[in-house]
């Protein structure tokens, strides 16, 4: 790679609530505090500026799996919202890299099966191709990546609730990082979207 090959950002979009949860004390499957946030004009507008610059996602085994099951279906429905359909029509169309240690075969069209450390993933990514590499709401990716530090970006969307229990991204032990605000819009409902860049 020569000095003029532009590096490939790693980006990563999640939603969290007030005490920093992805999901609520139901575990996994129990996202009512933040799904009911997903669908305002913000965070509509948030998903659309999360996938522009990005042409491979990367996501966790669980994570691919639940999107199989809903995206595609957006993606050919002509009367869903078009931003909706925008983002489902990327992540149909784009390269996936989706880590798992147990499933090896391919769930969707463009997608690679990868088990290893995700750092070892965006390093081979980085090293090929071009464009944002999108970490897309898979949060034990998010978490490996933030403790080896590789992520450049974050879009984050904060969902004015408290869980009380669940999940959360940001746990002890994490490196100490600086980040920097470079978007943030405030929805009807109280929803902050922010987008936040690495400080280096």
């Amino acid at each position: 790679m020569t000095s003029s090959t532009p590096t490939r950002k790693v980006t990563a979009n999640i939603g969290l609530t007030l005490d920093g949860r992805y999901n609520g004390p139901g575990g996994p499957g129990d996202a009512g505090a933040i799904v009911r946030y997903a669908t305002t004009e913000v965070a509509r507008d948030h998903l659309t500026r999360i996938w522009e610059g990005a042409t491979t996602a990367l996501l966790g085994r669980r994570n691919a799996e639940g999107f199989l099951g809903f995206w595609p279906t957006v993606a050919e429905d002509e009367n869903t919202d078009p931003r909706d359909r925008g983002y489902a029509k990327w992540l149909v169309d784009t390269e996936k890299v989706v880590l798992s240690t147990t499933v090896t075969e391919a769930p969707w069209e463009r997608t690679r099966m990868v088990n290893a450390p995700a750092a070892d993933v965006i390093a081979e990514l980085k090293a090929t191709g071009e464009g944002d590499i999108l970490v897309n709401s898979s949060p034990t990716v998010i978490k490996a990546l933030l403790a080896a530090d590789l992520i450049d970006r974050l879009y984050l969307l904060i969902c004015p609730e408290i869980a009380g229990g669940g999940q959360r991204l940001f746990e002890d032990g994490l490196p100490g990082t600086r980040w920097r605000l470079a978007d943030q819009r405030t929805g009807e409902l109280g929803e902050m979207a922010l987008v936040y860049d690495r400080a280096r």
